[in-house]
């Protein structure tokens, strides 16, 4: 089933185990990072057994994409969602009850519609329901930004439908949120599988922020230009600006963010799913179920809300598992930020201190001297050596004693009543008599002016670290003002020392150009014939309606390329052509092979 029709020739990690243990019948909750292959650990499992599928899925978008492409490959697949006219959801209905469908995937509301209910139990009547599939399965977490409260719901699935297997499938679960899917979801006793949550070809980057944009600018100019890219920012006016801004610097930018009209949102996923090289820029409400392999890069401009966030995001780019970027910019400013978030919202004490503790994981991760990659996975429980492929491995960060500084900063912030934000404090620390430092008398301190050693870059970075490292706190109510903590204490009588990260000289170092072809192996000859290949595939996407990747991966391509088989037999074995796409597909591809 694998090869014939999906066109693979072997399973990934644990996806057959998987297959095996759901197409017999088993529950399980299925942990796979982005592009591990997890829709496969249930498409198959739906070929195998008897009846149809049952897919939920929260996007849209990512319904249309996948069903497109099960279609390509000779898959019986449909959706349900709100997208259809009634008529048109009617004849998907009627089609279901007739048996026509393997898979139909549905959005979680229209699941829980007291009539599709009834028709799923005519169905298991009559033993034609051949499993639950439950996608994003973090969207059951409240502790998550992606929670969806009909998740919470689901569980109606296991009390009306006992006999039917469910298998629950995410690419970002913490220990917290793995215990409350399988909780919420009623999957005790379900088997638990974990893959690696390693994506070895992404290249992890965080750089002090000075000026955002023209940071990201440089980036992508010198690294990915012409290429997709997906650029995170927190509010929805800086997406705005951002993506207009960046279309004046001539790159193909689009905004995204939830207070768009529908039909503006609608059309610029499209585009971006549709067309090469376009850069979406957006809050988090775009992402999750974003199906396409040849992003890239992904960027932060704004620091995300917590690991699993930033991991979740990150993992869009290069699904394909060609080389990608993840680039974040970070600041001082963005801790204050969240911080206030945190504090404003009207979430119980318990959900707040739970956020304060995630966002801390991740200042540790944006302020680590050693590997991000290994403290990125221990964050998820996981244990690995040093990737030499993140900016700390590729560039290790000169750390010096920090102490004195340390100390100074510290008693700066006492002196000054902890009521004053690090601007403030720097000024103050290089003995600046500014009209705000006069005003409260500070020139008269203790502290003022005893920092001139170190430049304001290097004191910000200090207060940045000492943040990260719990010896000062944020004070919520306080607009970003800073306090010290109970930690703070051993510092100041000498007990402990601090080590610091050196500040970034100048412009941070940018890694090398990393074109798709490059990536791929490619030499100049096969490079020449990779791009005939994509412009016939864009041909065929353009005829049937679909993205390109819907057709064939970039990585199919970069195989066809490489190694230009000139038969038949021999261009199915190359991964990604199964038996469907080899009867369509493969006079065309076997002619431009031999031209």
């Amino acid at each position: 089933m694998l090869k014939e029709v999906f066109g693979y020739a072997a399973f990934r990690g644990p996806q057959e185990d998987i297959v095996r243990h759901v197409a017999a019948g088993g529950d399980c909750l299925v942990l796979m990072p982005t592009g591990g292959g997890k829709s496969l650990c249930y498409q198959i499992p739906a070929l195998l057994r008897q009846g149809t599928a049952i897919v939920v899925s929260p996007l849209i978008a990512l319904m249309q994409d996948q069903v497109a492409a099960l279609r390509e490959a000779g898959v019986r697949a449909a959706f349900l969602n709100s997208s259809l006219a009634a008529a048109d959801a009617a004849a998907v209905e009627r089609s279901l009850l007739a048996g026509d469908y393997d898979l139909l995937y549905v959005a979680p509301e229209r699941l829980l519609m007291p009539r599709f209910l009834a028709q799923l139990e005519r169905l298991q009547a009559v033993n034609q329901l051949a499993l639950f599939a439950i996608d994003e399965a973090h969207c059951v977490s409240q502790w998550g930004h992606d929670f969806r409260p009909e998740y919470m719901q689901l569980a109606l699935l296991h009390e009306r439908f006992p006999a039917v297997p469910r298998i629950a499938l995410t690419a970002t679960a913490d220990r917290v949120t793995r215990e409350e899917i399988v909780q919420r979801l009623g999957l005790t006793g379900a088997r638990l599988f974990v893959s690696s949550f390693d994506r070895p070809n992404i290249r992890y980057r965080i750089v002090e922020k000075a000026n955002a944009r023209a940071q990201l600018l440089a980036f992508v100019r010198a690294e990915h230009a012409g290429e997709a890219g997906i650029v995170y920012c927190m509010s929805r006016r800086k997406v705005e600006e951002t993506a207009a801004w960046l279309s004046e610097q001539g790159v193909r930018a689009l905004a995204y963010h939830a207070g768009m009209h529908a039909d503006a949102r609608s059309d610029h996923q499209a585009r971006f799913q549709r067309e090469e090289g376009i850069v979406m820029v957006a809050t988090i409400a775009f992402g999750m179920g974003i199906d396409k392999p040849d992003v890239r890069y992904v960027a932060h401009l704004d620091l995300p809300k917590s690991i699993e966030g930033y991991y979740q995001e990150t993992g869009r780019a290069g699904r394909d598992g060609l080389a990608a970027d993840a680039w974040m910019t970070y600041g001082l400013g963005d801790v204050v930020n969240q911080r206030r978030m945190i504090d404003a919202s009207t979430a119980e004490a318990k959900f707040k201190r739970i956020a304060a503790a995630k966002l801390d994981a991740l200042l540790g991760l944006c302020e680590s001297s050693s590997c991000r990659r290994v403290r990125l996975l221990a964050y998820f429980d996981e244990v690995s050596p040093a990737c030499g492929n993140c900016d700390v491995c590729l560039a290790p960060p000169q750390v010096w004693d920090g102490t004195e500084a340390a100390k100074k900063a510290l008693s700066c912030v006492y002196r000054t009543g902890q009521r004053f934000g690090a601007v403030h404090l720097i000024d103050v620390l290089l003995g600046k008599e500014t009209e705000r430092v006069q005003q409260w008398g500070h020139a008269a301190l203790s502290t003022f002016a005893i920092g001139k050693e170190l430049d304001e870059k290097v004191w910000r970075t200090v207060f940045r670290q000492l943040v990260a490292q719990g010896l000062i706190a944020v004070d919520h109510a306080g607009h970003g003002s800073l306090k010290l903590t109970e930690a703070s204490r051993a510092v100041l009588t000498g007990a402990q020392t601090v080590e610091l990260r050196q500040a970034q000289a100048g412009k941070p170092k940018s890694g090398s150009r990393r074109s798709t072809a490059t990536a791929a192996g490619l030499d100049a000859e096969a490079e020449r014939l990779w791009r005939r290949l994509r412009a016939w595939r864009a041909d065929i996407a353009r005829e049937h309606g679909v993205p390109a990747y819907v057709v064939f991966h970039d990585a199919t391509l970069a195989e066809l390329a490489r190694s230009r088989p000139l038969t038949e037999t021999a261009l199915a074995q190359i991964s990604g052509v199964g038996t469907r796409k080899l009867e369509h597909y493969g006079a065309a591809l076997l002619e431009l092979l031999r031209d």
